[in-house]
């Protein structure tokens, strides 16, 4: 599958998506900046989120709507997507800025309100969040449009994963890629569970990825191991200016590593086979083989004396060791001479 003209595939290299989220932290002119960072980075996409705080939810004091724990503790979730969103405004010059930089940019959208102002935009692909991958009216919506879609499936079982793909495709979408996604902020490691990559690929036949929320790049570029086509990191311009998304998002020069990292694990992973690499051949010669270790009088005995098992390996292979002792030299032999059967009887 394309998008916007780069081929995703698992016979191309890793498409890699920094995902903006709230990372601007209210300034537009930090969202230029990122998007240029993100691109110098080596990045394929970046990614935002199209939604208003009335779009998500409702500005309500009851105990469902406010957060109790974790890294937006103290907030409601009102106040939250009032702080982190996007302004509908702001989303023309930043796809205008990506396009005049030659970086793919695309969104998450949160409702159909979102859709259609992306339509609007021209945008190449969406996203489905994990939060939003059950809410079937959307997904049926945005396959409605025929763009290649990228769904997460943080917090999803296996019937709720099929019934999503089920509507996207019977809707019209005909690329789709899903990402397992682990929906914790920061993420542990150790529950990633990055088997169920090649596991999502196989049952839904799909391409499959990685949303990443774990610290650093070790997860996401382990990924690629599994199989995955897509890795998606949040990223900011530096963690120490804080903001909603900042403790789990990736800085420049760790996404630049990121997306050289995953290059190197891609083009690692090969194929199965068993000849000599390219690399390898001119190491061939540095092989044991069977050496003259002493002068060797024509006539005399090949020994354990005389001859052994060493390197370089010009010689005979060791395997012919045992067969060749108590042979005879055809001629003078001097030491360090490689032993063939040309010059034994």
């Amino acid at each position: 599958m394309k998008i916007d003209n780069r081929i995703i595939s698992k016979e191309n290299t890793p498409y890699i998506i920094a995902e903006l989220s709230a990372n601007h932290n209210g300034s537009l002119d930090r969202a230029f900046k990122s998007i240029l960072a993100a691109k110098e980075a080596g990045a394929d996409a970046v990614k935002i989120q199209t939604y208003t705080a009335d779009t998500m939810t409702i500005d309500c004091d009851k105990d469902e709507f406010q957060i109790t724990g974790g890294l937006w503790d103290g907030y409601s979730l009102y106040n939250l997507y009032k702080e982190a969103h996007t302004p509908y405004e702001w989303h023309k010059p930043l796809f205008d800025y990506a396009k005049k930089l030659g970086i793919t940019i695309f969104s998450t959208p949160f409702d159909e309100t979102a859709v259609d102002l992306l339509e609007e935009l021209e945008t190449p692909a969406y996203k489905i969040a994990s939060f939003e991958m059950t809410d079937l009216p959307l997904v049926k919506y945005v396959a409605q449009t025929k763009k290649p879609m990228i769904i997460s499936t943080g917090i999803a079982n296996l019937e709720e994963i099929t019934e999503t793909v089920e509507v996207a495709r019977q809707n019209g979408c005909k690329d789709l890629i899903l990402l397992h996604c682990i929906s914790s902020y920061p993420a542990p490691a150790e529950q990633s569970n990055l088997k169920t990559i090649p596991d999502l690929a196989k049952r839904f036949g799909v391409l499959a990825g990685l949303s990443d929320h774990t610290m650093g790049t070790t997860v996401a570029t382990t990924s690629i191991a599994l199989g995955a086509c897509v890795v998606e990191k949040h990223f900011t311009l530096s963690r120490s200016d804080k903001g909603p998304d900042s403790e789990f998002s990736l800085e420049p020069k760790e996404l630049k590593q990121l997306c050289i990292d995953t290059k190197i694990a891609w083009h690692s992973l090969g194929q199965a086979g068993y000849i000599k690499k390219e690399a390898e051949k001119v190491n061939v010669k540095y092989r044991r083989s069977i050496y003259a270790i002493k002068d060797i009088k024509k006539g005399d005995k090949l020994t354990k004396n005389n001859i052994k098992r060493i390197r370089p390996g010009l010689g005979l292979e060791s395997k012919y060791y045992e067969e060749i002792l108590n042979k005879f030299a055809k001629h003078d032999i001097t030491r360090g001479t490689p032993i063939s059967f040309d010059i034994i009887i």
